[in-house]
């Protein structure tokens, strides 16, 4: 029996892999189940077998699986057919006997109005009706999806948003992939959804600051209504898809989807989850 991690070559599945090992597993235990096998080479030496999976491909998810596994499921990045692919993972997972199924959902997917949710409820829906043992792990926001911002920051000085006063409770990747990590290895999740949160929740401000910090320069925040913020993006010549997105997502920090806190990610992880700051300063270049 194993711990098989997919999108191991993702940077999620890369880390909760070198967490596996830091805790003792031993390599002859562990499946890195990723689309590109050529980026786990490195895992591969250490004596990790490895798996070439893709979630649109039912055969290579039956051969990475075995009777008894414990299987973490990452979330599919594919917004196309993420649904789809995910019942692929969970019908290969049935079929082949898996002890019990790991997922990594979306904080608070019972009633969140991220627009990223229904597809992860989808998912949890499928886990739940499946009848496999299962553990939710409802992850917040990575520190890290700001890299981006702070590349746009680092050129305009002006962080833009339609978020109003809402905060967001973010945490590390390395974060997530601890508390995952303890999942996998201990007793008495089965059957938990775990709500996963950093220790602090901070303002855009707060994020402004931050880069200002880092850039040494300063960095303001300015916060727009959502009509304002979709306008200013198409003028900007973002995609409309993509404006409709960040709109809403700015919408539901609004509304306070990402401020949640219960202590659960430090409380799993062993540690306090990463400050802000510290979670930029790996992107700042």
């Amino acid at each position: 029996m194993s711990i098989v991690v997919t999108a191991a070559s993702g940077q999620l599945g890369r880390l909760v892999l070198a967490e596996l090992l830091d805790r003792g597993v031993p390599a002859d235990q562990l499946v890195a189940a990723g689309r590109s096998p050529d980026k786990l080479a490195d895992l591969a030496g250490r004596g990790v077998a490895v798996a070439a999976v893709d979630y649109t491909d039912p055969d290579t998810l039956a051969k990475a699986f075995a009777a008894g596994d414990t299987v973490l499921l990452i979330s599919s990045g594919d917004l196309t057919d993420r649904v789809g692919q995910h019942r692929n993972a969970v019908d290969a997972a049935l079929a082949a006997g898996v002890g019990r199924l790991v997922y990594t959902s979306v904080l608070g997917a019972d009633g969140t109005p991220l627009p990223i949710a229904p597809d992860h409820v989808r998912t949890e829906e499928i886990v739940r009706e499946s009848g496999l043992p299962f553990t939710f792990l409802r992850n917040g926001w990575y520190t890290e999806n700001y890299g981006r911002t702070l590349d746009q920051v680092r050129a305009s000085g002006v962080l833009l948003t339609s978020v109003g006063d809402g905060r967001v409770a973010s945490a590390a990747r390395a974060d997530f992939a601890a508390a995952a990590a303890a999942v996998l290895i201990g007793d008495g999740h089965e059957g938990r959804a775990y709500e996963l949160s950093g220790d602090e929740a901070w303002s855009f401000d707060d994020l402004a600051a931050a880069f200002s910090t880092l850039l040494g320069r300063e960095v303001v925040h300015r916060s727009v209504s959502p009509e304002d913020h979709r306008r200013i993006l198409v003028e900007n010549g973002v995609d409309p898809q993509l404006v409709g997105f960040l709109v809403a997502m700015d919408g539901a920090i609004r509304e306070g989807a990402l401020a949640i806190r219960t202590g659960e990610l430090s409380r799993l992880a062993g540690r306090p989850t990463t400050p802000l700051l510290d979670g930029l300063r790996p992107l700042a270049g």
